[in-house]
């Protein structure tokens, strides 16, 4: 794996899924490309050192989520994001469908670090509980109060928006 033809393949194979996870994070499309690319150059840089004892994709958001965090010291958010998400009966079902990912999107942007990035691994990069809680350097039981947590939390903000709308 340590070869350019290696790095190559990991790109074709997980690309997309980073820049999906770094596109819930920043919700700027050139900034998600731009952090994509330095997140596949980060890990270019540091192949030798990955040893295997967590996934490629758990190694990849890792290096995604400290490309991210290191952005946002650069760089402090000039404007608050919109606060809309309508209500539905399966919330999960209800994110991810095409015509509301938008508004999930933003009002996900309003839950406090760790409760977005959890909620961002599990629901749009499709890590397991395991995996999240790697990423974290904390246990599966964590990951799973935490994703619980943070859906509770979007499921509210839905519901008091639904509530003002009436």
């Amino acid at each position: 794996m340590n070869t350019t033809a290696g790095m190559e393949e990991i790109y074709g194979q997980y690309s997309g899924m980073v820049y999906a996870y770094l596109m819930r994070l920043c919700g700027n499309d050139e900034l998600a490309k731009e952090l994509t690319q330095e997140t596949f150059y980060q890990a270019m840089r540091s192949i030798h050192r990955f040893d295997g004892k967590s996934s490629v994709s758990t190694w990849l958001c890792s290096i995604a989520r400290h490309q991210y965090y290191d952005a946002l010291r650069r760089k402090k958010p000039t404007e608050p994001l919109p606060e809309e998400l309508p209500s539905g009966e399966d919330f999960t079902e209800q994110v991810v469908r095409r015509d509301q990912a938008l508004i999930a999107h933003r009002r996900l942007h309003t839950l406090e670090e760790p409760y977005r990035e959890v909620f961002t691994l599990r629901t749009f990069c499709d890590l397991s509980h395991t995996q999240i809680a790697e990423v974290f350097g904390k246990s599966e039981a964590w990951s799973r109060v935490t994703y619980y947590r943070a859906r509770r939390m979007l499921q509210d903000a839905m519901k008091e928006n639904d509530d003002e709308k009436e």
